[in-house]
């Protein structure tokens, strides 16, 4: 009995060293294969462990898996070029802190103007990349607003900029016109990556570099964008990930300035937002927070336009004072409307080159109530123009004062016409169209064409409205 017991002891030590032998021989088994180079085997056990770079196996990949979790329509593909922006931008701890408490007031309505339009909802964390939602944002060439609208886009979508107001600062207004936008260079790409990097640069800009790269794959096309939007993109998935991952990179929400709880008067009156701040009891600064885009303080509202007036919503109001400011308060402003010149300086440095080439030159007097938009009405140019032309450091001119007009310039009036014709040329757009008609916009050309949708065929004729 005892003899048994052994031997069956003996057998069961010989079971659990013989596993660890065999496992010791085939590690070793394995080394000599990979010495020698031999790395076809099929047994799938005995491949030797290939030991990844610890960051992308954990630290990057999690990002990736983060993208991947937020769930959205615009693709957000998680590459070196968006892990840049990430590191970038979760260093900017202050600033997205900022960002987040923002959100609370602007988010809501840049997703109800989405909304309307059908367009995904994360297009909204662009306004971060493209200003920092601030609604007087400028950029070095003249994109203005939370939205960065150039002044011939921002006009080709219906936003208005005259001596009183500019729309491109109105959140409700320019989160309409970017949704529009974003509609028509949809239908046109087909690819909402390609959407956005048309925001940055232009339908047309888009467009050639996927003819260069015989594809519509952003990534691919990337390399024959410019400079500024090979990076836009990723930086707006960077913006997306950091806005809902912040918690991760110890980024803390701050406390928004602004009024969260409002309410929305209309007006076809003029108002002064000075005197409408001090009916509500409240600092001018917060009244103008909320109205960014009137440009004097002034709400100038008319039978024709009425104007948006936005409010905290306050418990402890006099409502005596506030009716008197909006309803029976007369200002002594000139009222007068005075559509604004192009602040693109890009346009701004041609129409300098064009005067430099110019030679001859029409002398002007100015008589007693003449301003710079008569005159400019009269010989058919811009006020810009005028004041390039003249050095003329404000638009203010007194009678007498003798204004310069180039001659080619004034022999390029037309006369009037209800309609002009455009032949649609390869690679057009709409909105690139309406910037070149004054008064014409996306909306007007499809109206007047009775186009349903954004897509031109070269060759097509357009109907222009002269507005």
């Amino acid at each position: 009995m005892i003899k048994k017991l052994l031997f069956t002891s003996i057998c069961a030590l010989l079971g659990f060293v013989y596993p660890s032998f065999a496992q010791q021989t085939l590690k070793i088994d394995s080394i000599s294969k990979r010495q020698n180079n031999i790395f076809i085997n099929t047994d799938t056990v005995a491949v030797p462990l290939i030991y990844e770079n610890p960051l992308l196996m954990g630290q990057n990949y999690i990002y990736k898996l983060r993208l991947d979790s937020i769930v959205k329509t615009v693709p957000l593909p998680y590459n070196e070029y968006v892990q840049q922006y990430i590191d970038i931008y979760a260093k900017r701890k202050d600033m997205f802190g900022k960002m987040m408490g923002l959100s609370n007031y602007y988010f809501p309505i840049f997703e109800k103007a989405l909304k309307d339009f059908n367009i995904p909802q994360e297009i909204k964390y662009l306004t971060i990349v493209e200003s920092q939602m601030n609604p007087h944002a400028i950029s070095r060439v003249g994109a203005t607003g939370i939205w960065q609208f150039m002044f011939g886009t921002g006009k080709a979508y219906g936003l208005k900029m005259d001596n009183f107001v500019d729309e491109r600062k109105d959140p409700i207004q320019a989160s309409y016109a970017a949704a529009q936008y974003f509609r028509d260079a949809y239908e046109e790409l087909g690819d909402w990556l390609l959407a956005i990097a048309a925001y940055n640069c232009g339908k047309g800009n888009v467009t050639r570099a996927m003819d260069k790269a015989g594809s519509r794959d952003f990534w691919e096309i990337r390399q024959f964008l410019p400079k500024e939007t090979r990076n836009y993109v990723p930086a707006f998935i960077a913006a997306v990930y950091v806005m809902n991952y912040s918690h991760h990179h110890q980024i803390t929400a701050q406390a928004c300035n602004m009024f969260l709880k409002t309410d929305t008067v209309q007006t076809n009156r003029f108002v002064s937002l000075i005197g409408l701040a001090q009916a509500l009891n409240i600092d001018e600064a917060s009244l103008f927070a909320l109205n960014p885009s009137y440009k004097k303080k002034i709400v100038n509202g008319t039978d024709d336009e009425p104007k948006r007036i936005v409010m905290p919503k306050l418990k402890d109001i006099d409502y005596a004072n506030v009716y008197e400011v909006l309803y029976n308060t007369d200002l002594d402003v000139n009222m007068q409307v005075i559509q604004a010149s192009t602040d693109d300086v890009r346009e701004l440095r041609k129409k300098e080159v064009k005067t430099v080439s110019s030679s001859s030159v029409v002398y002007h007097k100015v008589t007693p109530g003449q301003n710079l938009t008569n005159v400019a009405n009269k010989y058919g140019v811009e006020v810009q123009d005028l004041r390039v032309w003249n050095g003329l450091k404000s638009k203010t001119i007194v009678p007498g004062q003798s204004l310069k007009i180039f001659a080619k310039s004034v022999n390029r009036l037309q006369p009037s016409a209800s309609y002009l014709s455009y032949k649609v040329k390869s690679g057009d757009t709409l909105s690139e169209i309406a910037e070149k008609f004054n008064g014409a916009t996306v909306q007007s050309i499809k109206r007047d064409n009775k186009l349903t949708k954004a897509g031109l065929q070269a060759g097509m004729i357009l109907k222009i409205s002269k507005g």
